[in-house]
């Protein structure tokens, strides 16, 4: 006996017949690629962590990500000369430890504290494979042939692009969020995530994880992670869907209100004598406080006495002389042929005795003047001006661009 079925529903009868078995598909059809790792909701028990985050607010901290890691990318690029593509990321919520097992790697973990905006912290963890590349190409190799061990230059020139990106972050989650974010200097570590424990906090708490793919030009194609707490990334996200606004900052209180006595009339007796400060001088505006409070009639518990019929008159100065200075420049000529050492200082650092000797060839020494500033031209050893360094020809040169004034020049010999 026949029976009236179309093929859509043969089709689901056979289908539901393959009891679920991935393993049973046609021989036409090719086999379905393997899914990248990723880390379950749940932890070690079984317990689902799924439901603390919404499906909306990890889709707004992928959008925060996305964002903040795009200015990141620009900025290591810019450092590294090279392109760096960083692509959105997949948030997910489990514990330290389980994370820990799904990436039994050695990571550069670096972590950073918000210290204004935002109250908690942030971690970003690094194959070391890939912070060595970054670390040959901040110290001027081409990241083709990279040391293979980090040691302590490597980690502070890691730490110092790393510094670069959080600094760019925190300005992309400022614009964000229209407030101040403010960050720490990154605390640099390297950690081997199947063989040490690392956590924020407590191992099994949940933790909020994005995993980003980032690649640079042919040197990298890997994976970078952001951890941060579960009140962290809601608070990102509260900031963001809140539209950003900024608390309004409370209101200075009014000052209490306070009796003040009529002023006395001409023919009052004289008050006695009181311990005042001096006062401020005729003419100037009144110091802030004074008269200090308690001070009056009969001690602490009155009020200052106000003095209304007191003439007040502009102070008067007698005026400064204005005639010049006169210069005897008639034995100038004797001392024009003395020569003079003329010093451009670019900037200047300090260094322990163990980093001095760790210096080897290719290390990069940091100065405290950032790029763009002005130099400093010394004469005999002496502050005298200020400038811009140029190039004439092949050899250096300074073009001055400011004179110190006497009161500069004073302040540099202090």
């Amino acid at each position: 006996m026949m029976s009236d079925l179309s093929q859509a529903e043969i089709d689901a009868l056979l289908a539901g017949a393959g009891g679920g078995d991935s393993n049973d598909s046609p021989a036409g059809d090719a086999p379905a690629a393997p899914a990248a790792p990723a880390v379950p909701d749940s932890g070690d028990g079984g317990e689902d962590y799924s439901g603390l985050l919404s499906d909306i607010e990890k889709d707004a901290l992928g959008e925060i990500g996305n964002i903040s890691m795009g200015s990141a990318a620009t900025t290591l690029s810019t450092l590294l000369g090279h392109k760096v593509n960083i692509t959105t990321p997949s948030v997910s919520v489990a514990p330290m430890n389980v994370i820990q097992q799904h990436y039994p790697l050695p990571y550069l973990v670096v972590e950073v504290a918000y210290t204004v905006g935002i109250d908690g912290n942030n971690v970003f963890a690094i194959q070391a494979t890939d912070a060595a590349v970054i670390a040959d190409l901040m110290m001027g190799g081409d990241g083709t042939h990279p040391d293979t061990e980090l040691n302590e230059i490597h980690m502070s020139a890691v730490g110092e692009a790393m510094n670069q990106m959080m600094g760019a972050v925190a300005t992309s989650l400022s614009t964000m969020f229209n407030k101040k974010i403010d960050i720490s200097p990154p605390k640099v570590n390297l950690v081997d995530f199947g063989k040490e424990d690392f956590a924020m906090s407590d191992s099994t708490e949940p933790m909020v994880r994005a995993s980003f793919r980032m690649e640079v030009d042919g040197l990298i194609d890997s994976e970078i992670m952001q951890i941060l707490s579960i009140d962290v990334a809601k608070e990102m996200v509260e900031a963001l869907m809140g539209g950003g606004e900024e608390e309004p900052a409370p209101a200075p209180a009014a000052p209490a209100k306070q009796s003040v006595p009529p002023p006395q009339p001409a023919t009052a007796p004289a008050a006695p004598q009181q311990n005042y400060p001096p006062p401020p001088q005729q003419g100037y505006p009144p110091q802030q406080g004074y008269p200090p409070p308690g001070y009056g009639y009969g001690g602490n518990n009155m009020q200052p006495n106000v003095v209304t019929n007191m003439p007040v008159s502009p102070a008067q100065f007698t005026p400064l002389s204005v005639e010049p200075v006169q210069i005897n420049e008639a034995n100038i000529g004797l001392i024009l042929d003395v020569p003079l050492l003329v010093t451009v200082e670019l900037g200047r650092t300090k260094k322990t005795i163990k980093e001095i000797l760790d210096l080897a060839a290719g290390s990069i020494v940091e100065l405290d003047k950032l790029a763009g500033e002005p130099v400093e031209i010394q004469v005999n050893g002496h502050f005298l001006a200020k400038g811009e360094v140029v190039v004439i020809d092949e050899n250096f040169g300074v073009r001055i661009t400011e004179i110190a004034t006497p009161a500069e020049r004073a302040a540099h010999l202090q």
